[in-house]
C-alpha cells in the first residue's frame, strides 16, 4: 500500500531538512510539498485601520510557487526521482488550519515537518505550527530539526 505523505514547505532550512528527510525515508512513495499562504500577510495596519494589498499577496502566491519548483529540482537532483511521486501545491489560509485541512482532504498518512524555535519557553523545542499541527493531527507528526 503505497504511503502519502505530507511535507510543509516555506523555504527555511528546517522546512528543505524536512523534505529531505520525506524523500529518504519515503523513497517510491508519494510526497506533496505544500506551501501556505497566509492572506493576512498582505494586511497592513494604517491610520484608518487595516487594508488588504493584493499586490502583496500576489507575491506570496508567486513565491510559494517558487518554492515548489525548488522542491521538485530538488528530487530530480537527488537519488530518489526515478521512484518518488511528487505533487506540489499552494494553498492560502492560516498555516496550521491549512496543513491539517490538506492532511484530511488528500488522506495523508503521515506530515512530516520543520521545527521553527523561537524564544520563549513555550517555543524552545517547537515552533506554533509544529505545535498546533503535532497536537491535532489525526496522523503521525515527524518534527525535523
Amino acid at each position: 500500500m503505497t504511503k502519502h505523505v505530507l511535507v510543509p514547505i516555506d523555504g527555511s532550512e528546517s522546512s528543505w531538512d524536512a523534505l529531505d528527510y520525506a524523500f529518504e525515508q519515503y523513497d517510491g512513495e508519494q510526497i506533496t510539498a505544500l506551501h501556505v499562504v497566509d492572506p493576512a500577510e498582505s494586511v497592513y495596519a494604517g491610520s484608518e485601520g487595516g487594508a488588504y494589498d493584493s499586490t502583496a499577496f500576489d507575491h506570496t502566491l508567486e513565491r510559494g510557487e517558487e518554492l515548489c519548483e525548488q522542491a521538485k529540482a530538488r528530487l530530480e537532483d537527488g537519488e530518489y526521482a526515478d521512484s518518488t511521486v511528487l505533487e506540489t501545491t499552494v494553498e492560502p489560509g492560516r498555516p496550521s488550519q491549512t496543513i491539517l485541512e490538506v492532511a484530511d482532504d488528500r488522506d495523508v498518512d503521515h506530515i512530516i515537518m520543520g521545527s521553527h524555535g523561537r524564544s520563549g519557553l513555550s517555543r524552545i523545542l517547537l515552533g506554533s505550527v509544529a505545535e498546533t499541527v503535532t497536537r491535532r493531527a489525526a496522523v503521525p507528526v515527524t518534527i525535523v530539526r
